[in-house]
């Protein structure tokens, strides 16, 4: 899969792991469209739910984000409620791309997918998955041989007084010590204030952690707006940056046809 496919379509209704909550007003903008950030912190919410529900708690505990990939189709808006259902579209010994579809009861439909990394929390690095954790996954995964490929790869545009600095705050930081993947969405939403009609249609958001970051680290945030991008289309790429290095890139435009 590629940055303009389709997303996994579920194998068979029925399977994966499902659950549902009402949008709340914290979750919302003004305009009382769900947020990239809470979509983000669903995803958060359903996989911690599914963890412990089943047996990957004592198996397989301990899980990070490489990529985050959200098409809203048709938008959300409070108040609503939403259900979700979670399953793996693809798999490897160590990682997983996890899909979870989110429709709600007003006709809203946002599918995602997230690249999810088996680690060992001893030594933050990817493991091996439990054999009874990878025969679970394999009931709906259609590829067995997963592999990390990114998607984000344009260069970064040079340093301009148009970057804007993203203070973390201490509430902003995870049990890892890192800032939370769902943080990064906070800024995304910053810069869609200046862009309203990238999310008036049908779009596609994606984020990649390049790297983790840490407390007390200073983020900046470098953007760049494409009128006509490579695929002839309008879209906003960030990038964060700490120190000079990339830890984070991202990518919002269209939804591809």
């Amino acid at each position: 899969m590629s940055l303009d496919e389709p997303l996994a379509p579920l194998p068979q209704e029925g399977l994966g792991f499902a659950s549902a909550w009402p949008v709340r007003g914290g979750d919302v903008d003004p305009y009382s469209r769900l947020r990239f950030d809470a979509v983000a912190r669903y995803l958060q919410d359903i996989a911690e739910e599914e963890l412990q529900a089943g047996f990957f708690h004592r198996t397989d505990p301990s899980w990070i984000v490489r990529r985050t990939v959200i098409d809203v189709i048709r938008p959300i808006l409070w108040p609503d409620r939403v259900q979700l259902r979670r399953w793996c579209s693809a798999m490897s010994t160590r990682w997983t791309n996890m899909r979870v579809r989110i429709t709600s009861e007003k006709g809203g439909l946002i599918e995602t997918e997230g690249f999810w990394i088996n680690i060992d929390e001893s030594t933050n690095r990817p493991t091996r998955i439990s054999d009874e954790g990878l025969a679970h996954l394999a009931r709906t995964a259609t590829e067995q041989r997963l592999r990390w490929r990114p998607w984000l790869t344009d260069a970064i545009p040079p340093e301009s007084d148009t970057d804007l600095p993203f203070p973390v705050r201490a509430t902003d930081i995870d049990q890892y010590n890192h800032v939370n993947n769902a943080v990064y969405w906070q800024a995304v939403e910053q810069f869609l204030v200046d862009f309203p009609k990238l999310v008036a249609g049908p779009h596609r958001a994606v984020v990649e952690y390049v790297a983790p970051v840490l407390a007390r680290q200073h983020i900046s945030v470098r953007s760049r707006y494409e009128p006509g991008d490579r695929t002839g289309h309008p879209g906003l790429r960030l990038w964060f940056v700490v120190g000079g290095a990339i830890t984070t890139t991202v990518r919002i435009g269209p939804l591809p046809t």
